[in-house]
């Protein structure tokens, strides 16, 4: 299986990458150590002078971890004709018990690059860089999660045996599995439902308000995420067997197929676009009161939060399009 060009490639990105943030996370404790902004030192302009290089680096690593993410799913939908019981991807991520975590860790490492990548370019735009050590002490947090999410995906790739007999989305994204996808697509298409466009409804609200007032941006981050929790569950649930038009297909990796217009990537794309820039707002929002770094607040924050809200309209407007367009009627959905 490693011979395979996309799982090479995987393995490889994902070395290079926690290569990188180990040499960032190197240069971030000798910043921590020695970072004196009243200093004229030539350290201190050493060390001014690295911050954007390695600022460069990370920008980099975190872009490649996104294409990483994607050609992760990509590689476990083209594999499934190689497991007996694959249908697509699901049933590719099921062949060992490391697929779906690895999976869960890189949506992880792509929001928190994005959130730090966003921190990152707001200091910059401070002349006295206020929070430089706050970053950087974020930075070396992240190289536990990168470095497990490299882990956890050779484990996965190595231990990936041709000859087994793996589930398919029917079996696993089932009412009757015991297990989380079993519950989540045993979630009443009724409470997805209103739990969709409820929580649609507050996270609107809350960036409208955040936009008009400058407040409330951690609230927002916070009503993102519930609303992209929320949002996956109604996929699995009551979106995808609209997008099927079979009430048992609760599969959230078919929709990506050509045989369905490609329906997901107008779900994933806006979802998860939205919620990186959400969580955007919530980590610019709380230092407005720094002088240096007002004005950058609310010029970052009015930027991030407009797209976000307009991703996630996207997001709804597809929903909501999905489910109106489809031959399937499902008794109760709505009372």
């Amino acid at each position: 299986m490693l011979l395979n060009p996309a799982i090479m490639a995987l393995i490889l990105v994902s070395f290079v990458v926690l290569l990188m943030l180990l040499v960032a996370a190197g240069f971030a404790i000798h910043l921590l150590r020695f970072w004196d902004m009243a200093s004229g030192s030539e350290r201190q302009l050493r060390l001014e002078r690295r911050t954007y290089l390695i600022s460069t680096l990370l920008a980099w690593a975190f872009a490649a971890e996104l294409v990483s993410l994607l050609l992760y799913v990509y590689n476990a939908e083209s594999m499934s004709g190689q497991f007996v019981g694959a249908m697509c991807a699901t049933g590719v991520l099921n062949v060992n018990a490391w697929g779906w975590p690895t999976l869960f860790l890189k949506v992880a490492v792509f929001f928190s690059g994005a959130t730090w990548l966003t921190l990152n370019a707001l200091d910059n735009r401070g002349y006295d860089y206020p929070l430089i050590r706050f970053k950087y002490g974020l930075l070396l947090l992240l190289v536990p999660l990168v470095a497990t999410e490299t882990w956890l995906q050779l484990r996965y790739f190595l231990e990936l045996q041709p000859d087994v007999i793996t589930s398919c989305c029917g079996s696993l994204f089932s009412a009757n599995d015991r297990g989380v996808a079993g519950e989540v697509a045993a979630v009443s298409p009724r409470w997805a439902m209103w739990s969709l466009y409820l929580s649609g409804a507050l996270v609107l609200l809350a960036g409208l308000f955040y936009h008009r007032t400058r407040r409330g941006g951690l609230l927002f981050g916070l009503f993102a995420m519930v609303a992209f929790l929320i949002a996956l569950v109604a996929i699995v649930s009551v979106i995808s067997p609209y997008i099927y038009a079979h009430p048992e297909h609760h599969c959230p990796f078919c929709i990506l197929k050509s045989g369905h217009g490609f329906a997901g990537y107008l779900l994933y794309i806006p979802l998860f676009a939205a919620t990186a820039w959400a969580l955007g707002v919530a980590v610019v929002s709380p230092w407005q009161r720094i002088s240096s770094l007002s004005e950058a607040v609310s010029t970052s924050g009015t930027r991030l939060v407009r797209r976000s809200l307009m991703m996630f309209v996207i997001f709804y407007l597809s929903a909501s399009g999905f489910v109106y367009n489809s031959t399937l009627v499902m008794q109760g959905v709505w009372w």
